[in-house]
């Protein structure tokens, strides 16, 4: 009995501790928590930035590939390498006529 007319003046105490303790672990899971939100929503706002610039360059090359204009370059490239095997057919040629 001694015991427990001792713990009973200390409860009120040991409550207030308690209870203290309880808030200050709620307020450190809650800066936790918001600190990993905010860093949840930065990577967020950089993986959405990219993908808009990502989307911008598609739109970009799919505007070069359907424009007529890419035909032509792609004709003068071929007209380029045809040039360029001619060249080296011919250069067997001319050093036999030396």
């Amino acid at each position: 009995m001694g015991e427990l007319g001792i713990l009973v003046p200390l409860a009120p105490f040991l409550m207030v501790v308690g209870i203290v303790w309880v808030k200050s672990h709620a307020k450190l899971e809650e800066k936790r928590i918001a600190a990993t939100a905010e860093n949840s929503a930065e990577k967020a706002a950089q993986y959405a930035s990219r993908i808009t610039e990502m989307e911008d360059r598609i739109r970009v090359l799919e505007r070069i590939v359907t424009d007529s204009g890419y035909n032509v370059a792609s004709q003068i490239e071929a007209l380029r390498d045809t040039r360029r095997v001619e060249q080296r057919l011919e250069a067997p040629r001319a050093q036999e006529k030396v």
